[in-house]
């Protein structure tokens, strides 16, 4: 099966990063000590606005100044080297689809992210960056399995018939996930897969 996965908060810890970087530009311009335990107040995907107050001319300030620094502190969400590894041994084929940034000065978004990968040994077939429009994406490449932490982007899929797997993160844990299937890790993940898989061989 193809098999397409978000790589930021679903493959990869990214949020702990950035708002470790986030702490640190948030007194560089307001010359407040920032050292606050964010990570627990995140509630969803907007979170850099609602925790910081910052509009989207900081925000991307605060991205050009840290986000190569974020990137390349990113660590990898348990055992997903592991179960990626296995699906890919078993024949599936593992497809990275993400909307990092491609467009920020002095950060080789490509270059760190295929780094990120080798250096924990996750294998793939294809890695796709800055895709903004994942549903489009997945039709036209005609994607079975969708691994995301966005809550919208696994309704949508699902919607148009393609198996979506929610990982569970602070920005999504007080959505309900209704038709979703919804995981806590990737051995979770591997479980899901394998049901679909066989309710897949039972229709032949």
């Amino acid at each position: 099966m193809k098999i397409g996965i978000d790589i930021d908060d679903t493959t990869f810890l990214t949020v702990k990063a950035m708002l470790k970087y986030a702490d640190i530009y948030e007194e560089e311009i307001s010359g407040v000590p920032t050292n606050r335990d964010s990570f627990g107040l995140i509630k969803d995907r907007f979170y850099l606005k609602e925790l910081y107050g910052w509009n989207d001319e900081i925000k991307y300030s605060f991205f050009r100044k840290y986000y190569k620094n974020v990137l390349e502190e990113c660590t990898m969400i348990p055992n997903a080297n592991n179960v990626i590894s296995k699906l890919k041994e078993e024949g599936d084929t593992i497809h990275f689809i993400t909307a990092r940034l491609m467009d920020i000065d002095g950060c080789d978004t490509e270059r760190i992210t295929k780094e990120s990968l080798k250096l924990f040994k996750i294998p793939y077939d294809s890695l796709n960056l800055h895709i903004s429009d994942k549903l489009k994406f997945f039709k036209e490449h005609e994607i079975d399995i969708c691994i995301e932490d966005s809550y919208e982007t696994c309704s949508q899929l699902s919607d148009i018939g393609i198996h979506s797997i929610l990982m569970t993160t602070k920005m999504n844990e007080q959505i309900d996930a209704g038709k979703i299937t919804r995981v806590n890790s990737w051995n979770e993940i591997y479980e899901e897969i394998q049901k679909i898989k066989r309710n897949k061989m039972t229709l032949f």
